[in-house]
């Protein structure tokens, strides 16, 4: 199986190629560049392996929760790919990517949504397959969801910049954290093949974002109201 995948929730732009397990990645610090490097590493990273796009067996792309640009410039990429090379689609979402790309089996991921708050969401491993231990939601981090149990790994931005709350949240839980860790396209790439193996693939108008955030340009004073 061959899967293509690329990643823009952050300000980092990723693209990756999965086959059999194997994984060919391109990643680059794109601040607000997505849409100008995105097809360009795309085509680049074709030319590298030398696979066509119509080669493929499928496209996945991370959904979200992230920035709202970054996530309908993957959405919206993936559409156009998609339809033109008539290929399924996997929407993976970048919190069980940072869950996927640590090497840990529980795994508490943690994404600053600013204004205060994290994109949060619990995963543990089972059988070599992610169980969602606390679905993805949008919080304040001193009301993460508690988790169950010990020996859980802190990934992604929001223990960076929330960490001494989350630290205090999940005392005694935590065993190790790296706050540095993005969601890349080369966990999208192995999260999304496994999708198209058990038959999950989408048609290509089902590319939509994860958001979480149901009002995105919503101001602060308007956010404390609720």
């Amino acid at each position: 199986m061959r899967v293509l995948a690329l990643e823009t929730s952050t300000e980092y732009c990723s693209v990756a190629l999965w086959q059999d397990g194997e994984i060919t990645e391109r990643c680059e610090l794109a601040g607000q560049k997505h849409s100008e490097l995105l097809i360009e590493m795309l085509d680049a990273l074709l030319q590298a392996t030398g696979y066509k796009l119509q080669t493929m067996d499928g496209i996945a792309f991370g959904m979200g929760p992230g920035s709202f640009t970054g996530v309908r410039i993957a959405c919206g990429a993936t559409q156009g790919l998609a339809f033109g090379a008539s290929l399924p689609v996997a929407g993976i979402c970048t919190l069980q990517a940072l869950a996927e790309a640590s090497g840990r089996l529980r795994v508490i991921a943690a994404l600053d949504a600013r204004m205060g708050e994290i994109y949060h969401a619990a995963y543990e491993k089972q059988d070599g397959v992610w169980a969602t231990a606390s679905e993805p939601r949008l919080c304040k981090p001193e009301d993460a969801p508690p988790v169950s149990g010990d020996d859980w790994f802190g990934a992604g931005s929001g223990f960076a910049v929330h960490g001494k709350v989350l630290g205090e949240r999940y005392a005694g839980q935590l065993h190790g954290v790296d706050g540095a860790a993005v969601p890349q396209a080369a966990a999208i790439a192995a999260l999304g093949a496994a999708q198209f193996a058990l038959g999950r693939g989408m048609d290509a108008a089902e590319a939509l974002p994860l958001y979480l955030r149901d009002k995105v340009a919503l101001k602060t004073s308007e956010r404390e109201k609720r």
